[in-house]
């Protein structure tokens, strides 16, 4: 969506709080340009995918840190190397491919050969060209392949996930997530070796913002989605804990699914409580409880600024907030179980995947309302939205009929961006 966008001169966020989030929050271009610097190009650990979808030397996927093209790559040595998809001599995006395997990486502009590690082993004509009994041309004799490599990004693995950053000063990545956020990390990637189910990918025409606001959000599910709340997978009345780290910037809901039903005060007028709703394929709800859930039936964790870890029932997936302006973002799922699956246990969580995805169940209503927010702060930049659920504060909780999370986002949002 293309609007001209009208704001007051230097506008300032109102107060200290941040529970009145100004519209122009997301939709300022140079906004999200120092986003990107801040969040995604420094400081910060960003998701890049799985060690599973690499399995063997020479295997990579293709996929972005913020904006910029990346290379996630299993080198000959077992090694898993992170690089930008940008040639060292004319700044080509040199792969094109999504996913594949190779034993070195060839820019087809002028054929500057790479290997896996990302290191530069060749250049065509380097030492220039014999002709009537002299060389022409070449490279300067000063010049040295080990100072043209591609640009590294620091990389840390952690449970078979991989992460990746430009910033090579960045803390470790355990205490980027904090102990709170780190333990409920390891309850889904606790050492089984996991198994690549699928992909699905959408683009979302709103702020990446709205993503991470969205699954830090448990007031909507039990009101939006109507899977949800005639099925009692995710209710306010659910027993639940909201939990952050120490900057609040990640975040974890955790829900024990109830048991739904009818004629109780929590249900009673949500429009998107459907009494008479039957399901004609009854295996969507065949859940079966697995020993590490240790309790919670849905336990969504948001690792700010790229991450979503989902665990609904038996279905897990991660999905990556891939930001290409302040008004879309691409949103990729990547859907796993773990080697040791029965073949039961399989099937059971590539059923329960139709929850989500674009045309999900559930997570087709998420896209639309982000759209559709995106198109009201368009509309009106100058006005804030009202995030006071629960009140001004931010810190955990042991309910769901709160905002504090997104509080507590913007909080992290501010210090960091200085607005």
């Amino acid at each position: 969506m293309t609007t001209t966008s009208v704001f007051p001169p230097n506008p300032k966020w109102e107060g200290e709080g941040t529970s009145r989030i100004p519209f122009w929050a997301y939709t300022r271009e140079d906004l999200y340009k120092k986003e990107l610097d801040k969040f995604f190009y420094n400081g910060h650990w960003c998701y890049v995918g799985l060690e599973a979808e690499i399995p063997h030397p020479g295997d990579f996927r293709r996929t972005v840190v913020g904006e910029r093209s990346v290379i996630m790559v299993r080198d000959p040595d077992g090694g898993i190397n992170v690089i930008e998809n940008v040639c060292a001599h004319r700044g080509m995006r040199f792969c094109r491919e999504r996913h594949g395997n190779a034993k070195d990486f060839l820019c087809p502009y002028h054929q500057w050969n790479y290997s896996l590690k990302g290191d530069l082993q060749g250049v065509p004509f380097r030492r220039g060209v014999k002709q009537d009994g002299k060389t022409h041309g070449g490279m300067p004799k000063d010049f040295k392949t080990e100072d043209h490599g591609l640009t590294k990004l620091k990389v840390a693995t952690r449970g078979g996930v991989v992460f990746a950053s430009f910033d090579h000063d960045i803390e470790p990545l355990e205490a980027f997530l904090g102990p709170t956020i780190l333990s409920y990390f390891d309850r889904t990637f606790n050492g089984r070796k996991l198994k690549v189910l699928g992909y699905r990918r959408q683009r979302i025409p709103g702020n990446w913002k709205l993503m991470q606001e969205n699954i830090k959000d448990p007031y909507h599910p039990g009101l939006l989605h109507t899977w949800f709340s005639t099925f009692g997978l995710w209710r306010a009345d659910n027993k639940s804990e909201l939990k952050m780290d120490a900057h609040f910037r990640h975040a974890a809901m955790i829900s024990t699914r109830g048991q739904g039903g009818k004629n109780t005060e929590v249900v009673s007028g949500v429009d998107s409580f459907k009494e008479t709703m039957t399901l004609n394929d009854m295996r969507l709800l065949d859940i079966v409880p697995e020993d590490w859930w240790a309790g919670p039936t849905a336990v969504m964790t948001t690792i700010f600024p790229s991450l979503i870890v989902q665990q609904q029932v038996n279905s897990v997936s991660t999905r990556h907030i891939q930001p290409n302006g302040h008004g879309s973002f691409d949103f990729v799922w990547t859907h796993f179980g773990f080697e040791d699956d029965t073949p039961d246990m399989e099937q059971r969580r590539l059923i329960q995947a139709n929850l989500f995805g674009p045309a999900g169940f559930v997570s087709a209503d998420d896209g639309e309302v982000i759209e559709w927010s995106q198109q009201g702060f368009e509309q009106k930049p100058s006005h804030r939205t009202v995030v006071e659920m629960g009140g001004h504060e931010v810190e955990d909780t042991d309910h769901m009929v709160t905002e504090t999370l997104i509080r507590g986002m913007y909080k992290y949002w501010r210090q960091v961006m200085g607005e």
